[in-house]
């Protein structure tokens, strides 16, 4: 089953809809579609705002793309916590990569799923695989629990980082740190080139004292400009490395496994919370025991087990 791009962005967004008979239909179309899945590098890139992974996925798209494959850039955007709002500005950051006809980018709000990904997300990176697209890029929000979402679905984990000073380091969570596959710090042009090349020996120190994710591979820090081209090509040739080492070890087989139990689990506790929130006796109680709470007339546990059991 192939699709072209606007069939490919009809289907992301049946996936994305909340309605009940639309994503029955969704599941539907995901069932036949699974067996042309699963043939793609998932790639996953995070950095602060400012490092420019807009630019930088451009760049490194343009040149995947040279190579002769065909990319899709999922970009999770930000939503707004009071409107539900979204930017969605990520076509007009990468003009040249989004008219390109080997490329297909799509801009999806968090809107409140938990860890600030897409709940669709995954869904649409299989949408993408069977629509012929080999390289799939999950660009994530670049904040709080959002890098531990986007890790445990895709292969490869990419940080991004700028050629600031070396107190940067210690302002980088170790836990994000240790997600890391690939290290690569961007802006590496001009003035900035030495200041790059000491950020990138700083994190080479860093990631010798960390457990690297895989035993098939040990994380690489790189330098690059995606302004002047310079190092794209030795960030994709790490990425092929990469997955080449995982899957002659078949630990990129397995990986994957897991990846869809935890899926599976996600799911449900999503769905779960979703109709725990809807439920006609809760919708009615769930302002008041929230006052209750506030003004400490409940505790949080008893409170909890009391909008529980009218749910039952």
């Amino acid at each position: 089953m192939k699709f072209n791009r606007a069939a490919l962005a009809r289907a992301i967004t049946l996936v994305e809809s909340t309605r009940a008979d639309h994503q029955q239909e969704a599941q539907s179309l995901i069932t036949k579609i699974l067996p042309q899945t699963g043939k793609s590098l998932r790639i996953g890139i995070t950095g602060v705002p400012g490092v420019g992974k807009s630019t930088f996925i451009e760049a490194f798209g343009l040149h995947v793309i040279s190579q002769g494959h065909k990319v899709a850039v999922l970009a999770i955007d930000p939503s707004s916590v009071k409107t539900g709002g979204s930017i969605l500005g990520d076509k007009t950051r990468m003009a040249k990569l989004s008219q390109h006809e080997s490329a297909f980018i799509r801009p999806s709000p968090a809107a409140g799923s938990l860890g600030g990904v897409a709940r669709r997300t995954r869904e649409a990176m299989l949408l993408c695989e069977a629509a012929g697209y080999d390289v799939i890029i999950v660009e994530t929000v670049g904040v709080g629990q959002s890098e531990i979402e986007v890790a445990d679905m895709v292969d490869m984990f990419m940080l991004l980082l700028l050629p600031a000073s070396g107190d940067e380091l210690q302002g980088i969570k170790k836990g994000i740190m240790e997600l890391a596959d690939l290290v690569v710090v961007n802006k590496a042009d001009g003035d900035l080139i030495a200041q790059a090349k000491r950020v990138q020996s700083d994190y080479k120190a860093a990631l010798r004292m960390l457990h690297p994710t895989s035993a098939n591979w040990q994380p690489k820090t790189l330098t690059c400009s995606a302004i002047t081209g310079q190092g794209i090509t030795e960030i994709w040739q790490s990425a092929g490395d990469f997955q080449k080492a995982l899957q002659k070890s078949g630990e990129l087989e397995r990986k994957r496994s897991h990846q869809s139990v935890s899926w599976m689990w996600k799911e449900i506790k999503e769905t779960l919370i979703s109709r725990f929130i809807n439920h006609p006796a809760i919708t009615t109680k769930i302002k008041s025991t929230e006052l209750d709470v506030e003004n400490g007339r409940k505790s949080p546990t008893a409170a909890a087990m009391e909008l529980i059991g009218l749910a039952k």
